[in-house]
């Protein structure tokens, strides 16, 4: 990817010749003053929104860094970005415009910066695809720019139980079985999120905000920090203060998105037990970011790297607790120590992570159980696993961690929609030993890509998880745990060998062996993919028939351009 062209950006060239004083006239009417013309210009990323708790509390922080920059010498211009609620939309059409809404993101910032010559950028956000779109914008635009996360949400409570936005989802499947009774339905419903700040597990945006104290792109501490809390505001000034200086050193998101700072941000995912969706994402920051970076690199970090925080989904703890223990500074230390972390990546201080680091205890605190030593690791090897076979070539992605039973061989269900799957499990129609086939779900068929939280979260609360397999060529909410297998490449809508599965083939999904398989002969699958046919689109205009056309396989991130 050719690197956007570097004309000397600073606002000062404004001031150059008559021809500019058009452009002077319209920010003198803003307020502007002759001097200004001399100062940086900062953007500021505002994902405020009411949409959704995740983003409601963002505008206080946007304020606070628009004081911020002021104070540093700089000019703030504000503009905003849209969201897309996972949680709200999940299980609806809806949900199909979630990770469009990543590439809508990352084009609202990047049409901004580059068409307001901004000298840097401050992008804050807080729900799932604010953060990748976020930083593919950085990379693309590749002016001088910082992360601020929203903050996560503190966890809810019934009866004693802390809760997170999954628990409902579950809670559904144990309703309809009939192991919960209305009056604890309802408590966990109405009581799960009870304040602002994103979804409180290890799930995606705290997956993504934390990787990014990992890649060097926001600042330590910052992404388990809770959204109501003093020191979110606290933490979102001096990330301006800090973004003005990279202004002034001219230090670019190309200089600290690299190889190496990506294998950081992978490491620290897996150490966390973080969500499916950072393969995805970190896809498409590398491919913004011209990063050479694989679906096969994920698998040899993984083999490499413990999984040492114990997080939900799969774990006991949230986001909160996390930063209790030391938060994602502590993980890394002890990842650098291990020799698992590149220390020498510049990060956006102009200090390398290691600089950042030294202060940071070697060991985390006595008398708490969410961060383990290397030595006590959960589990020896990371969990994002890349899956391949017959059904995948490209490969699929399974968290394969938390599994009593890693592999599973039994025969097919099959579903052209997320919605009839739905009803078949809440319907008692799902036995144990069965593998779940919901295909036409992935970037071009969906389309979007859409997750599957509802689904797997009935087949936990049908107490199934365990013993029921799930692929699909769609996505996974980063609350997902199970026998899941997601991202099946290629997709169904462009003939991949999902789309050739019927009822009750037998089906192999083995963690171990890391396969992903259709037990069925060659030439019985070679004369089924003779009779196939591509299904028409489902949308021929709009969003959704443009990501369609344009998104690349899941494998390749499933980017537009």
């Amino acid at each position: 990817m050719a690197n956007p062209p570097r004309y000397n950006r600073r606002s000062r060239n404004i001031t150059e010749g008559v021809a500019r004083a058009p452009n002077r006239s319209m920010y003198y009417a803003m307020g502007y003053q002759k001097d200004d013309f001399d100062k940086p210009m900062i953007g500021i990323a505002n994902g405020h929104s009411t949409i959704t708790p995740c983003n409601s509390g963002l505008q206080k922080l946007a304020d606070v860094a628009i004081g911020a920059v002021k104070e540093a010498g700089a000019n703030p211009q504000v503009f905003g970005t849209p969201t897309i609620s996972d949680g709200m939309s999940m299980g609806t059409e809806g949900m199909k415009f979630s990770l469009i809404s990543r590439e809508v993101i990352a084009d609202c910032i990047e049409t901004c910066v580059n068409g307001q010559w901004m000298d840097g950028v401050v992008v804050i956000g807080g729900c799932d695809k604010n953060m990748p779109g976020g930083m593919i914008a950085l990379a693309r635009a590749n002016v001088p720019g910082i992360y601020v996360y929203g903050g996560t949400i503190k966890p809810g409570n019934w009866k004693g139980k802390d809760l997170t936005i999954v628990s409902v989802f579950e809670a559904v499947g144990e309703f309809t079985a009939g192991r919960m009774q209305q009056e604890d339905f309802e408590g966990i419903e109405t009581n799960a999120c009870p304040s602002s700040g994103s979804c409180g597990g290890m799930y995606t945006a705290n997956t993504m905000s934390s990787s990014f104290e990992a890649l060097g792109m926001s600042l330590l501490y910052s992404s388990t920090m809770a959204n109501p809390d003093d020191e979110k505001t606290g933490s979102a000034a001096e990330s301006a203060r800090v973004l003005v200086e990279a202004v002034k050193r001219d230090l670019k998101p190309r200089d600290i998105i690299t190889r190496k700072s990506i294998e950081n941000a992978v490491s620290l995912i897996m150490a966390t037990g973080g969500s499916t969706n950072a393969v995805l994402h970190y896809l498409a920051i590398a491919h913004a970011a011209d990063v050479e970076w694989a679906l096969d690199d994920f698998e040899r970090v993984r083999r490499k790297v413990p999984v040492i925080c114990n997080l939900k989904p799969s774990g006991q703890y949230v986001a909160t607790d996390l930063h209790k223990a030391g938060g994602v500074p502590q993980v890394m230390k002890l990842l650098l120590d291990a020799g698992l972390l590149h220390g020498d990546c510049i990060t956006i201080t102009g200090r390398t992570l290691a600089e950042e680091l030294a202060d940071v205890p070697s060991a985390p605190r006595a008398g708490q159980d969410v961060i383990r030593t290397i030595d006590k690791a959960l589990y020896a090897q990371g969990h994002l696993a890349i899956l391949k076979g017959n059904l995948s070539p490209e490969g699929a992605v399974a968290k394969i961690t938390g599994l009593k039973n890693p592999a599973i061989t039994g025969p097919a269900r099959v579903f052209d929609d997320e919605y009839s799957a739905m009803d078949a499990i809440l319907g008692d129609q799902i036995q144990a030993g069965d593998v779940l086939v919901l295909r036409y779900l992935g970037p071009k068929g969906g389309p979007g890509m859409p997750e599957m939280l509802a689904p797997t979260g009935a087949l936990i609360g049908k107490g199934l998880g365990e013993s029921v397999g799930l692929i699909t060529d769609g996505r996974f909410s980063g609350g997902t745990w199970g026998m899941v297998v997601g991202h099946v490449s290629p997709e169904a809508f462009e003939g991949g060998t999902i789309a050739l599965v019927r009822e009750g083939d037998s089906v192999t999904i083995d963690a171990n062996a890391l396969l992903i398989q259709l037990n069925v002969p060659e030439e019985e699958i070679a004369r089924r993919r003779a009779e196939w046919t591509q299904p028409a689109p489902r949308y021929t205009r709009g969003v959704l028939a443009k990501f369609a056309k344009l998104a690349s396989s899941a494998s390749k991130g499933a980017v537009t351009g």
